[in-house]
């Protein structure tokens, strides 16, 4: 009987509440700050109270948020901050502390209308927002240029928020915004497509909505998040040989060395020289101690024959990062000329021949200079000499 009855009258309550006629301010007033003192509100042009029966923790939060003054610290009875005038507009107001408005809580009706203003209803508001946190939804806070960094912002309680906000430090604008539509008391904040200069440390904030919506309360910063963005280039590389080696080619025997360089280094990175050739594939790796590396071979053999390829790497964060290969390097190996190759021996034969040749005509003009010959009777003899040689002209009498 007793159950039946109790069921009975929470029905009647539940039938006596209503919603608080909607109204057209609030207000603390005779506080410390403008974030606390009593509880006023403003109905048909006049201010007045609000009764303290039913007034708890969660009636005060919705004020204290809906005038962007944080949560509520303490809630006043008992005209703590003094009596008000005018009239008593709420009597035993009940809120879920969800609510975005005082006018969006219940109120019991006809429940104990014998308030005063000696019942004037107070809180004192913190001022301040509870401080979000910030993490990373990824499980490295290293990544590559081009990829998506997924932060999650969090607090602790989450009413009455209107925007969640992600700030790169020394930027004074948030590098993303995010809008609430509900009262949500965490949000993903994402950043596509991330480049170098975006690396940094983060933090976010969130505000909250006031009774108007000029009226916005930023949280203090969350805590720091760093992450490092990698953009690997594509290295360099060329070989140095002796001068005698036609372009392209390395002369058996003889030394030769490849250097790889890379305009964007970071600590612990290696350079890896990759040789393709007809019978596999051979990988060497150094440290790259500077921006470039040589790697040196003292004695070229036909198995350091093929296409090079250098590329740089490197680990941080528990990630390994590759960058592109360059271009391929082609090297092939050639034995050195002989000390007398046949072109040689040919030059050297067709020289002497003609300095044999020489010789033999300079041996006869000589002989035929000196050759004396007496002139006959009817014979004219008309000699001349022209580069030691005489020539003999006859002419016959008529």
């Amino acid at each position: 009987m007793l159950k039946f009855l109790h069921i009975v009258l929470a029905g009647l309550l539940g039938v006596l509440r209503d919603r608080v006629t909607a109204f057209d301010g609030i207000r603390l007033v005779d506080g410390e700050s403008k974030c606390s003192g009593r509880v006023e509100i403003l109905r048909h042009n006049q201010w007045g109270t609000v009764c303290d029966h039913g007034w708890d923790l969660l009636e005060a939060n919705v004020v204290c948020l809906e005038l962007a003054c944080g949560l509520a610290e303490t809630v006043h009875h008992g005209a703590a901050f003094g009596t008000g005038t005018g009239e008593i507009w709420l009597r035993h107001v009940q809120c879920s502390g969800h609510e975005s408005s005082l006018s969006r809580c219940a109120v019991v009706l006809h429940s104990n209308p014998h308030c005063t203003h000696e019942n004037d209803a107070g809180v004192k508001c913190s001022g301040i927002l509870f401080t979000p946190i910030l993490s990373l939804l990824s499980p490295h806070n290293v990544f590559s240029a081009g990829e998506t960094v997924r932060f999650s912002c969090s607090i602790l309680l989450g009413h009455h928020i209107s925007e969640f906000h992600l700030y790169k430090h020394g930027v004074s604008k948030p590098v993303v915004t995010q809008t609430v539509e509900q009262s949500l008391s965490r949000v993903e904040l994402t950043v596509s497509d991330i480049e170098t200069f975006q690396q940094g440390s983060y933090s976010c904030r969130y505000s909250i909505r006031g009774s108007s919506p000029s009226q916005q309360l930023g949280s203090p910063p969350s805590n720091s998040v760093n992450i490092t963005v990698v953009e690997l280039l594509t290295p360099q590389h060329w070989y140095n040989t002796s001068s005698e080696a036609p372009a392209g080619s390395v002369l058996k025997g003889h030394s030769f060395n490849i250097t790889c360089s890379t305009q964007q280094e970071y600590p612990g990175g290696s350079f890896q020289l990759r040789l393709i050739r007809s019978n596999g594939t051979v990988r060497q790796s150094l440290p790259a101690l500077a921006p470039s590396v040589t790697f040196t071979f003292p004695s070229a053999q036909s198995s350091n024959e093929g296409y090079y390829y250098c590329l740089y790497r490197v680990q941080l964060g528990g990630r390994t990062f590759v960058s592109r290969e360059s271009q391929a390097l082609p090297i092939a190996i050639r034995d050195p000329d002989p000390v007398l190759s046949p072109v040689v021996i040919s030059w050297l034969v067709s020289g002497l021949t003609f300095v044999v040749a020489v010789v033999i005509i300079i041996i006869v003009a000589k002989v035929l200079c000196n050759k004396e010959k007496k002139p006959s009777e009817l014979e004219l003899e008309t000699r001349s000499c022209v580069e030691n040689t005489y020539v003999a002209l006859s002419i016959n009498k008529l």
